[in-house]
């Protein structure tokens, strides 16, 4: 058993601007298809850059706070028992930003397929990333960060 309003993290991120405090509560919980993290986010932070997946959908489900919910629609705010479903492509590109003045405390839940393709719309940076599921302590075997301009020729380098 696990509480989500625990403050026993297992990450924190320290990054100007992306300053929150996590739990991986489905690993916690022996989880192997499904993802959930409690994020703790900071006033005036955001959770992770805005961006959509191709292989795995996400849903919010806000338990103390306020979020802004950045969407292609635009900007949303979610509250206490909110709840948002982004699902894989461009239309489920999201970001969530706290701009209030006390801590929030959301749980993202995930299918938890790989490989999967991060995108980021702002950046045009892309993740890609197999081997062992994310979130199962395990490193996996492709784990990168590239820039989405980056284009080569199918057969340089052969």
């Amino acid at each position: 058993m696990e509480n989500v309003y625990s403050t026993d993290w297992d990450s924190t991120q320290e990054k100007d601007g992306y300053r929150w405090h996590r739990i991986r509560l489905a690993k916690r919980l022996g989880g192997e298809k499904l993802g959930a993290s409690i994020f703790v986010i900071e006033p005036g932070q955001k959770s992770f850059p805005y961006h959509f997946h191709h292989s795995n959908e996400e849903m919010l489900l806000v338990l103390e706070g306020t979020v802004s919910v950045r969407t292609p629609e635009g900007e949303t705010e979610a509250g206490p028992g909110d709840a948002l479903i982004f699902n894989t492509g461009p239309d489920g590109a999201h970001q969530l930003i706290n701009e209030s003045d006390e801590n929030a405390r959301v749980i993202m839940f995930s299918t938890m397929l790989e490989p999967e393709i991060a995108q980021f719309p702002d950046s045009g940076n892309i993740g890609l990333f197999a081997g062992p599921v994310p979130g199962t302590g395990t490193e996996p075997l492709l784990a990168k960060w590239v820039d989405g301009s980056a284009e080569v020729d199918y057969f340089e380098g052969k």
